[in-house]
């Protein structure tokens, strides 16, 4: 079900207007300023996050010169804005797990936002490793299968290092070890491989089914309204779409 529910999850995305667009392209644009502002710098060859979120950024089709200019333009900031790395985890409708990560320069405004956006769509915000349990940290590379050799990527990706290879009617999905995540991206693009997403992601190790048709438009609103958020940067969740197949 992971494989469908984040190819599901990229689908929406790349459906999106481009006003939509552009505002993930100003959210990875945050995440990569303070990556180089508090994670040691422009240089990704000595920043492995900065390295990661520039992989992030352009599966994303962020343009390589908007990348540069705000990697440039971080680097020679001594103060401007202050942005705080803030996470929050709780329950959508039903007991699903969500988990949202943010970057804030008003931490009062977007804790009051995310609360709200729970306890308006029948979910609860809770505590801090409340839910963060039933997730495990991976690096995940999503690439369209647009008539490539299964056995042949497969024998590339585990080549490179991957840890695991799902296969899914459109798309293949490769994990790897956080740690892993750099080498094994460099060497499959190395190999003229394109991805459709790229990241280090928080991967459910168990999933919950909805099946009343309320809870499923009531957790959809809420991962909307989530990532709508300016400050919201990542969600994460283990909600198992039993209709992800059609949609």
């Amino acid at each position: 079900m992971a494989g469908h529910s984040k190819w599901n999850n990229i689908k929406r995305k790349k459906e999106k207007t481009d006003g939509a667009r552009a505002k993930v392209f100003t959210k990875i644009g945050r995440e990569l300023a303070v990556a180089v502002k508090q994670g040691g710098g422009p240089d990704p060859s000595s920043n492995s996050k900065l390295k990661d979120l520039i992989a992030k950024a352009k599966a994303a089709n962020v343009p390589n010169e908007n990348i540069e200019r705000i990697i440039k333009k971080a680097a020679g900031e001594n103060d401007g804005e202050k942005y705080e790395s803030i996470v929050y985890e709780g329950y959508g409708p039903c007991g699903v797990a969500v988990i949202a990560e943010t970057l804030t320069d008003n931490r009062n405004r977007t804790a009051g936002d995310v609360r709200h956006y729970f306890d308006k769509f029948g979910g609860n915000l809770g505590t801090s490793g409340c839910v963060s349990f039933l997730f495990e940290q991976k690096g995940v590379l999503v690439m369209e299968r647009n008539g490539q050799d299964e056995d042949t990527v497969m024998e590339a990706s585990l080549e490179a290092g991957a840890s695991d290879f799902l296969a899914e009617d459109e798309i293949f999905e490769i994990h790897t070890e956080p740690a892993d995540f750099s080498a094994v991206l460099e060497a499959l693009t190395g190999k003229g491989y394109e991805f459709i997403s790229a990241e280090v992601e928080m991967v459910p190790t168990t999933y919950t089914a909805l099946t009343d048709e309320d809870a499923k438009i009531k957790m959809q609103k809420l991962l909307d309204i989530l990532e709508e958020n300016d400050d919201v940067q990542n969600v994460w969740h283990n909600w198992e779409n039993p209709d992800s197949d059609d949609e």
